[in-house]
């Protein structure tokens, strides 16, 4: 499998899925200004929306989306249990994470990488994100991770939090999310990802 990736991008998730399942894969980085792969291909090609991440399947299929990238990473090793079993209500929960992830908090977030956004804008995005951190913050409080153990959903949000710290957005409120990030970041597969992707510190 390839996956197509910009480094610290939304990308990171399914990286970190890649790396935690054990299977083969390689990388292939996106210039997001000119959308050419690191290979000089066409992104629009690999992805019509010209945006990562997106998964190049062993028999040429593409999948995109991070959520479904996720999934399907998840469903080929059920053994490492990176997502409770498909039809059971645990799998719904990991869904409501990870739709949760994508729609309350990647969307707050993505504006602020936008010059062109206004202050005013920004301010109202963040206190729409404060509950939602606020949210986060009351579940990691009790337990180490979304679903009390290790999933791609936890993949997902660390990959979010890295955003807030590129984007200088303070989560000095909020500690369990805190020793959340520190957490999933000791992980050797989320080592070897940031590794792979030059963002180690």
């Amino acid at each position: 499998m390839k996956l197509y990736y910009f480094p610290g991008a939304s990308s990171l998730s399914p990286h970190i899925a890649l790396a935690e399942s054990g299977l083969d894969y390689t990388l292939e980085r996106i210039d997001v200004a000119s959308h050419v792969t690191e290979a000089g291909r066409d992104y629009y090609l690999v992805n019509p929306l010209g945006y990562v991440p997106a998964l190049e399947l062993p028999d040429g299929e593409i999948l995109t989306e991070g959520s479904a990238i996720v999934q399907y990473i998840a469903d080929r090793v059920p053994e490492k249990q990176l997502a409770p079993p498909n039809g059971t209500l645990a799998r719904y929960r990991l869904q409501e994470w990870l739709n949760f992830l994508a729609t309350e908090i990647h969307q707050c977030l993505t504006p602020f990488f936008s010059p062109a956004v206004p202050d005013q804008s920004k301010a109202l995005l963040l206190a729409r994100l404060a509950p939602r951190l606020g949210r986060l913050e009351q579940v990691l409080g009790s337990h180490d991770y979304l679903l009390r153990q290790f999933t791609v959903a936890d993949g997902y949000l660390f990959a979010l939090l890295g955003w807030c710290d590129f984007l200088s957005i303070d989560l000095s409120g909020y500690p369990a999310l805190l020793a959340f990030q520190a957490r999933i970041a000791a992980r050797p597969a989320v080592h070897r990802a940031l590794g792979e992707e030059g963002l180690l510190k």
